[in-house]
């Protein structure tokens, strides 16, 4: 199920590179690369989980409510982080022309299906 919604996810996306879902403690429960892709998802969601655990940390300080959803713009790829709990997020690398709207979308519109099944 995780693998067929991070394809739709991908596949869906102009852009779309690659997709992944993993807790907070760095383990991914399932990735999908595009064919072609050289992007590391693995990588990406270790390193920005750091970030996410930083943010989830500020929020709380300012008791600004949980994170919903992050987003990192830089000049070969964009991220974009939804949060499906408070251990597991959603992760999607686009290249720096991706979709980053349909991106959010097809993700805010996905995560109750994961989470459901997490």
């Amino acid at each position: 199920m995780f693998k067929d919604a991070l394809r739709d996810i991908v596949e869906q996306v102009d852009g779309g590179l690659a997709g992944l879902i993993m807790d907070a403690s760095g383990i991914t429960l399932e990735r999908y690369t595009k064919a072609g892709a050289t992007v590391d998802i693995d990588t990406v969601g270790i390193e920005f989980g750091v970030v996410v655990s930083a943010v989830k940390r500020a929020t709380e300080m300012l008791e600004a409510g949980a994170p919903r959803e992050l987003a990192v713009t830089t000049a070969n790829m964009t991220t974009i982080i939804r949060m499906l709990d408070d251990t597991y997020f959603l992760a999607l690398a686009l290249s720096p022309e991706g979709n980053v709207g349909k991106g959010r979308y097809l993700m805010r519109t996905a995560a109750p299906k994961i989470t459901a099944e997490l």
